[in-house]
């Protein structure tokens, strides 16, 4: 088992930055490849970015890239998602995940998941 505890949402104005944290426990976390996901009310869940175990692999959404960074610091057991020029369409519940081997866009794909923090942007 993997425990996944995300951290670092927020409110925050358009056009400010947040930084979430996950911290994972229980297994080897340089095993994993770890993704971020969001929820918006209404909305399916869907892929924000991931990351390799070595990081060297770090897939964004269109939507997010150039706005977004996803990180790990293996040391810490901790992978972390920059968030910058925040925009009032990245309100939602955000979700750190962790799959073995390869990253991948697929949600189902991932085997742990985090309980979510939300993202708040306003006007």
């Amino acid at each position: 088992q993997v425990q996944l505890v995300e951290s670092g949402g927020g409110l925050v104005q358009a056009g400010g930055s947040l930084r979430l944290s996950c911290a994972a426990s229980g297994r080897t976390f340089s095993n994993y490849a770890m993704g971020w996901f969001r929820q918006a009310p209404g909305k399916e869940r869907e892929f924000v970015a991931a990351i390799s175990q070595s990081g060297d692999d770090t897939p964004y959404a269109d939507s997010v890239k150039g706005r977004f960074t996803i990180s790990r610091d293996n040391a810490k057991n901790t992978v972390y998602l920059q968030m910058n020029s925040l925009k009032l369409e990245d309100t939602a519940v955000y979700y750190c995940t962790a799959k073995l081997l390869l990253t991948t866009t697929q949600s189902i794909r991932y085997t742990y998941w985090g309980q979510g923090t939300q993202v708040t942007v306003s006007s």
